[in-house]
């Protein structure tokens, strides 16, 4: 059948890597899709262009009335190749693998049967010598860009079997020019190989089959090629995979250091970050009773808008935690301005809440508040797990910053800041006065897990 590659069997009894598999699976049949597509559309256009090369130089070849013939034919091939990119899709198709020996009947068809415009009346055996087998390789070559090496092989028999039955054809036509051919034995003598050469009857069938065995050797090595060329493509699918799970909990900027270099997150490390925790304040109180539609709904709206603020501002998502997130700052890799990064991070969070509050007003929907912690200190970092690894960001810094996350209930803000991150951002060299002009400091907090208060700062959500 007609496919464009080989999709490998990705199911597992292991549940542990059904979901990796399926995501793999996923990104496979889109670069499928993707190179079935593509690869259609250049066979066809190489088709036109070989057919419009062959348009021209077939009169000088053959510099006779006779060859429009064979020159209208051509548009037939033209109208299979357009046929084909119509109905062209991953996977088998019996429509595909019908126009594909339809071109190739066609292709035999005018090889072997005379010209009817002709006004010579040749030996059947004359039309093996017009070399009209070499076409054939040109279908074969094209099939190498849209079609799985299947097909490619498939094409290789196809081709065999047709030519064979052409062969077959030729040989039970009735005999004629018998007295040409005897004249010919006459002049050559008892040499029969030269007669096979010179005899205008002979169809020479060792040259036949010397056509069919190198068209099927070829087609056996290009389907080589389009095998290796397809395993090259689920590994780049693989890849992309890769990247687009990387891409779900780090910036852009930190997927392409981290898609660069090998097994860079296995190291168990400490090391200095700013971490985020944002909730939506209320959400529980919110969901009761209402459609789980719609809680889902405007759940997406938040995790959508708080992911997108993470990322521009060089953060990692580290976490979904229901209806609140958590992310970090400094992680894989320390930056400059991490505590900058992080405090920037908070107060888009507010002002993008707002932004979609205006929105859900404008829905007669209710406003939703979201409150955020900030923490900076020492973390560690490294890979859990042991078949699903999980990098993990653990330590008192990570729970301080989510119980100053709670502590905005407590002083009716938007945002809760630890002194020790405002300090760090000072010390940042793209710092500004705007970045600490909203926050208000306030007294030394008692946060359980601490030994000693932690000076805090607050923002209300009209400052932010």
């Amino acid at each position: 059948m007609a496919e464009a590659a080989d999709v490998p069997y990705l199911g597992d009894q292991r549940t542990g890597r059904t979901g990796a598999r399926q995501d793999a699976l996923k990104f496979a049949e889109a670069a499928l899709v993707d190179s079935k597509r593509e690869g259609l559309l250049l066979a066809v256009r190489a088709r036109w262009v070989a057919l419009a090369v062959t348009a021209v130089t077939l009169p000088i070849i053959n510099p006779n009335w006779d060859v429009i013939y064979y020159v209208l034919m051509l548009g037939f091939f033209a109208l299979i190749g357009w046929a084909q990119l119509k109905v062209g899709k991953v996977g088998r198709s019996p429509l595909e693998v019908f126009l594909i020996i339809c071109d190739l009947a066609l292709l035999t068809f005018l090889s072997v049967v005379p010209n009817p415009w002709s006004t010579e009346h040749w030996p059947i055996g004359m039309q093996f010598r017009f070399d009209s087998f070499i076409y054939f390789f040109i279908f074969l070559a094209t099939a190498t860009l849209a079609y799985s090496w299947r097909t490619v092989v498939a094409m290789g028999g196809w081709t065999a079997a047709l030519w064979a039955i052409a062969v077959g054809w030729a040989y039970l036509q009735p005999a004629s020019h018998a007295a040409l051919s005897e004249r010919v034995r006459e002049a050559v003598g008892a040499d029969i190989r030269l007669f096979e050469i010179i005899d205008p009857s002979s169809i020479g069938f060792g040259a036949r089959f010397q056509q069919v065995t190198v068209f099927i050797i070829v087609a056996a090595i290009l389907a080589l090629a389009v095998r290796r060329s397809n395993a090259l493509l689920i590994s780049h699918a693989g890849i992309e995979r890769e990247r687009a799970n990387l891409a779900r909990y780090f910036s852009p900027n930190v997927v392409n250091e981290l898609s660069g270099n090998d097994e860079p997150l296995t190291r168990v490390r400490t090391q200095d970050v700013a971490v985020l925790f944002a909730d939506i304040v209320g959400f529980t109180a919110y969901a009761d009773g209402r459609d789980p539609k719609e809680v889902i709904d405007t759940l997406r709206q938040f995790h959508e808008r708080m992911e997108r603020e993470v990322f521009q501002h060089g953060g990692t998502l580290d976490k979904y935690l229901g209806d609140g997130l958590m992310a970090t700052f400094g992680t894989p890799f320390a930056g400059d301005s991490d505590a900058l990064n992080a405090l920037r991070c908070a107060r888009g969070m507010i002002g993008s809440i707002a932004e979609l509050n205006r929105e859900r007003s404008g829905r007669n929907e209710p406003p939703i508040q979201v409150s955020v912690g900030l923490h900076y200190g020492q973390v560690v970092l490294g890979d859990i797990g042991l078949n699903r690894l999980e990098f993990a960001v653990i330590g008192t810094t990570v729970n301080a910053a989510s119980r100053l996350e709670s502590l905005t209930r407590e002083f009716g803000c938007a945002i809760v800041v630890s002194d020790a991150l405002v300090r760090q951002a000072q010390t940042e060299s793209n710092h500004s006065s705007a970045d600490f002009a909203s926050l208000v400091e306030q007294p030394a907090q008692i946060i359980r897990g601490l030994e000693q208060p932690v000076g805090i700062w607050t923002c209300a959500n009209v400052a932010c």
